[in-house]
């Protein structure tokens, strides 16, 4: 058997440490290495990939920690040089959260890693709670490539995300600045701004989509009228071929429901469309839906 390789290992064995908190297996091994800590040891990773931290929902977890503490420990490394100093691998929010609350010791779990290992747990620990931004997330990935040189392949394993993915959120990068403060704040999502990559005035465009509320399909739309008016062809979205499995939960789907229905299935999500032709039909899917038949 092959011998398993240190990022598979660290991307794995992360789940031991910032996984599902109800899991007994878990919370002992946790209980282990942990120990409190004055909350004033600890600072922040400068090279943390989530710079912005919502208040209302500080606050909302802050007031759950005055209630029952804190229940997940946080992750540090010691501070080269400095007696009692601890900088966060993963758990910053946690740490913020505490202050507000007022306390004066914390959790901790206590790790001896290098500034590679440290950056890709922080990047992993945030992606897998969704807590980055697609900007933040893209610069944590860019971090890693220009810093360590990874592939996007390589890191791609260690997120738990596929190449793909990886190369569209590291082209947001490419985006002016105006685009990326929407992008950062809020204002669009990665599909909007995937979609205004492909258009000759992001900004413009973007400024559009917040004014109008348009969907990404909307700027997709404009995107490939602008390239037919400069005679260049739309681009079209490549056909995933669906595998046995899909189609059969597609006709055992379409046979209970008695409607068409497709299943489009990506590594990173999908949809469930559901096609019907008259208001019956439409009333009759609802009734179902909603438990009454």
């Amino acid at each position: 058997m092959a011998e398993e390789s240190p990022r598979s290992r660290l991307g794995r064995g992360l789940a031991a440490l910032i996984g599902d908190a109800g899991d007994e297996a878990s919370a002992v091994e946790r209980a282990r290495g942990q120990r409190r800590v004055p909350i004033e040891y600890i600072r922040a990773n400068p090279k943390n990939p989530r710079r912005h931290f919502n208040e209302t929902e500080l606050e909302e977890l802050a007031s759950s920690i005055r209630a029952k503490g804190v229940i997940q420990p946080i992750l540090v490394r010691a501070v080269r040089g400095q007696a009692d100093a601890f900088e966060i691998i993963a758990g910053e929010r946690r740490w913020r959260a505490s202050q507000k609350a007022g306390l004066h010791e914390v959790p901790i779990i206590l790790m001896e890693i290098s500034d590679k290992e440290a950056l890709e747990i922080a990047i992993i620990e945030n992606v897998q709670r969704a807590d980055l931004n697609p900007l933040e997330e893209a610069l944590g990935y860019d971090s890693l490539i220009q810093q360590f040189e990874y592939a996007q392949a390589d890191l791609g394993k260690i997120v738990g995300k596929s190449r793909s993915h990886i190369a569209n959120t590291l082209r947001l990068l490419k985006l002016p600045d105006s685009v990326k403060k929407h992008l950062q704040e809020g204002r669009l999502t990665a599909g909007h701004a995937r979609a205004l990559l492909a258009h000759d005035n992001p900004e413009a465009l973007a400024k559009a989509i917040i004014e109008k509320g348009l969907n990404v399909r909307d700027v997709e739309a404009l995107a490939g009228a602008q390239a037919e008016a400069k005679g260049r062809p739309p681009k079209k979205r490549p056909r995933v071929a669906k595998s046995a499995d899909v189609r059969a939960l597609e006709k055992k789907l379409s046979d209970t429901l008695g409607l068409s229905v497709e299943v489009n299935h990506r590594n990173t999500g999908g949809e469930l469309r559901i096609r019907y032709k008259t208001l019956e039909q439409l009333d009759a899917l609802a009734r179902r839906l909603g438990g009454r038949h």
